[in-house]
């Protein structure tokens, strides 16, 4: 008598993802709407660019299995836009606003900071070849007016001189890889670069600039890591997005340096 085998198809949750099988593999319609199902009761939990997945599959759009994971989805990333260009509207006018994403992945903060900072200018860079061409891709078919490039942000900026006369706001969310504890919280002296470090060799770059930091952080952050964040900045907000279960949500730690806010 022949055995019957049935195999089950793994979870799709953040650690097949993002450390499994599906890492550097570009995700099916099918395994984009299961991560969101099975990890997030949500089949259009990465929703992206303004479009649901099936939507934004449609056009063409593609994402690997670790920028599922690691992309600030839309109601998040809108969120964040909102945020900062209220934050700006505090602070002392400047005559245009140059917003760079260091580790741009999918774009899509970028996109939406854009959205809701009046006048601003969007700069991306992203080290991994991968995810570079997959996003160049995207923002093409999508017609993006973002700037693109492939490299690793900070020899970049080093060859690259930025006008100065604009204002720059960093959004700053490198890849969390074992950094985050679901216990423990999100070290951001452990993500990859540690924030604690980015912040610091940014603040010393540019140090006749305005300068906006925003900091993609999770509900739970390490102590001692948050304060050597702060220690870095002038002044400091934490706001957490209840977008997800209770002790699940993201957030956005934003800081300033050498941008004062508006007179009385």
């Amino acid at each position: 008598m022949s055995e019957e085998r049935t195999t089950t198809a793994p979870v799709h949750d953040r650690a097949l993802l993002l450390h499994g099988a599906k890492r550097n593999s570009v995700l099916t319609l099918e395994e984009v709407e299961r991560y969101g199902r099975e990890s997030f009761g949500d089949p259009d939990y990465v929703s992206i660019y303004g479009l649901r997945p099936r939507e934004w599959y449609a056009r063409g759009i593609r994402i690997l299995g670790r920028t599922a994971v690691e992309c600030t989805r839309d109601v998040l990333a809108a969120a964040i836009g909102r945020d900062l260009a209220t934050e700006v509207a505090r602070l002392e006018p400047v005559p245009r606003i140059l917003v760079i994403d260091p580790f741009a992945g999918s774009c899509n903060t970028l996109h939406w900071i854009l959205e809701h900072v009046p006048g601003a200018e969007g700069l991306a860079l992203e080290l991994d070849r991968q995810v570079f061409e997959l996003t160049r891709r995207n923002l093409a078919l999508l017609d993006r007016p973002i700037e693109l490039l492939h490299g690793d942000y900070w020899s970049l900026l080093q060859d690259r001189a930025l006008p100065s006369d604009r204002a720059l706001l960093f959004f700053v969310a490198p890849p969390w890889g074992t950094a985050l504890d679901e216990q423990k919280g999100l070290d951001l002296r452990r993500t990859m670069p540690p924030v604690t470090e980015i912040l610091a060799s940014l603040s010393e770059r540019y140090p006749e600039q305005p300068l906006l930091f925003a900091v993609q952080v999770y509900e739970k952050l390490e102590p001692a890591s948050l304060a050597e964040v702060e220690a870095v900045l002038d002044s400091t907000t934490l706001r957490t997005y209840a977008f997800n279960a209770a002790g699940r949500n993201h957030g956005i730690l934003i800081g300033t340096r050498g941008w004062r806010p508006r007179s009385p």
